[in-house]
């Protein structure tokens, strides 16, 4: 073979190669920064726990068998107080309250925000509706609901009966249906 015919072959692969690698690398960099999205299933037991949390800007301790045993649970994990989804999100759940209340239920949310942040903002985004407490690291990742390596969480909504059962998933990152499908499931149990 002739020097340049090799060179002008080998300079072809190079080619060949780059675009193999342009086309493949967004792709697979895309499945390794995505979070994995696998929250317990429905029909699993909710994992117990006891955390801190605030209400109407006072801190107390939240345990979730303590609450199960007064009716079902709409435990909705958000990842920051005071950002604009999560503002709109405690906003919405907040006017829906008297309605969860009415089919029995209670609602706390869930962030990964220190005891103080979240006393703040049970008083001025959950308008002192509704508890909030501190997902810790433990608690996110019993939930499977952790956001990668940043210690936050994904927005998720389960709701769980009085026997500690997952009876509704929600995880989408748009807050708009959490409120909406969280309180048709909670009705729906108010049924039976």
């Amino acid at each position: 073979m002739e020097p340049a015919a090799a060179v002008a072959g080998w300079a072809g692969m190079i080619r060949l190669l780059k675009n193999l690698i342009a086309a493949l690398v967004p792709g697979a960099l895309a499945l390794l920064s995505a979070p994995a999205a696998a929250e317990l299933a429905e029909g699993a037991m909710a994992p117990a726990f006891a955390t801190q949390a605030a209400l109407k800007g006072r801190e107390f301790g939240f345990a979730l068998r303590a609450a199960l045993a007064k009716g079902p649970v709409v435990l909705y994990f958000y990842p920051k107080a005071f950002t604009q989804g999560c503002t709109l999100e405690a906003n919405a759940f907040a006017e829906a309250m008297p309605r969860f209340k009415a089919a029995g239920a209670s609602v706390i949310g869930m962030s990964a925000d220190d005891i103080a942040t979240l006393k703040r903002f049970s008083r001025e985004e959950c308008r002192d509706a509704f508890p909030v407490g501190v997902a810790s690291r433990k608690i996110i990742a019993a939930y499977d609901v952790g956001m990668g390596t940043s210690g936050l969480a994904r927005r998720t909504s389960y709701v769980i009966d009085r026997d500690g059962r997952v009876v509704l998933v929600h995880s989408d990152p748009d807050y708009r249906s959490h409120v909406e499908k969280t309180l048709a499931a909670v009705r729906k149990l108010a049924k039976k």
